[in-house]
């Protein structure tokens, strides 16, 4: 049965083209007063709260070319704790690391984003089966989903990574949202998003109904894919660029897809075998035994 291959550092399991050394700054990477977190399981909505917060604090769309972009706000496990000495300030610093006592600070400010693990199965899926480094072009849903409910994926466990943050939700330095509600009512989410920056980006929106229209143009998932589709695909390329000798997987990178699918809530249904949902279900009730937050999608009609 194929299976993604990832590799472990320290614990912390990654895909193939991460480097091993980028990889353990983040994991020993101390957050200072002025960071700013986008946090998230994969395939959960990164991507769009990287956008809107880029548009909320530059008033402005972030640029398209993948390693600009990547300057302005980098991705911490991928290119290291010296990526955030050389960003620019303000930004925000996208992680898919779980919780853990060294990422979390007091006086550092976490944005997290979650999304019903029916859907985050479905979608993670598609981007290992697109993305060269994940080694997963020949595999089924099937064999995918049998990765997701053991927890052995890159970036661990849904529900491991999940639960810790969930459970900080009402700190004052956490804004905790889920994609299903930013796809819902996107304008308030901004609204949300905006006064968690800063009160005075809270305000001008308010202020300004065409700034808020603009940001919300801006970071609209057609928009945000007709910038990422041509950038998206020198990525793996341009991530290992230090490799001398690169793998064929890495040689095929220029067939890889946009980080942006469909987009949608519920596409679950159209993935999911009567068994699989009755086993996601055995496995929500293992792991959320105790706590309420499969309440966070009450209105979304999950099994």
């Amino acid at each position: 049965m194929p299976r993604a291959v990832y590799k472990n550092v320290d614990g912390y399991c990654v895909p193939q083209a991460f480097n091993e050394e980028c990889v353990r700054s983040a994991l020993n990477y101390e957050p200072q007063p002025e960071d700013l977190f986008i946090v998230s399981y994969p395939k959960c909505g990164t991507t769009w709260t990287q956008h809107i917060v880029y548009n909320i604090l530059n008033d402005r769309p972030p640029p398209n070319i993948v390693a600009d972009f990547r300057r302005k706000m980098p991705f911490l496990e991928l290119k290291g704790a010296q990526s955030l000495r050389d960003m620019s300030r303000p930004g925000a610093i996208k992680t898919h690391m779980p919780f853990r006592s060294t990422l979390f600070s007091k006086h550092a400010r976490y944005i997290y984003v979650c999304r019903n693990p029916y859907d985050c199965c479905v979608s993670f899926f598609y981007h290992a089966k697109n993305k060269p480094d994940h080694q997963f072009a020949d595999g089924t849903f099937s064999e995918f989903f049998e990765m997701f409910v053991e927890g052995a994926l890159a970036y661990g466990d849904y529900f491991d990574h999940l639960l810790p943050w969930y459970e900080r939700r009402d700190d004052p330095n956490v804004l905790l949202l889920t994609y299903e509600g930013l796809k819902k009512d996107t304008a308030a989410w901004v609204l949300k998003i905006a006064d968690f920056l800063g009160e005075n980006h809270g305000t001008r929106l308010r202020a300004d109904p065409v700034a808020l229209n603009e940001v919300l143009a801006r970071t609209s998932l057609e928009t945000m894919r007709q910038m990422l589709s041509d950038g998206e695909k020198t990525s793996l390329k341009e991530r290992l660029s230090y490799e001398e000798r690169a793998p064929q997987w890495v040689k095929d990178a220029g067939e890889v897809t946009t980080l942006l699918r469909k987009g949608i809530v519920g596409d679950w249904r159209s993935h999911f075998s009567a068994d699989q949902v009755k086993r996601l279900k055995d496995r929500i009730a293992l792991k959320t035994r105790g706590t309420d937050v499969m309440s966070l999608w009450d209105d979304c009609d999950l099994p």
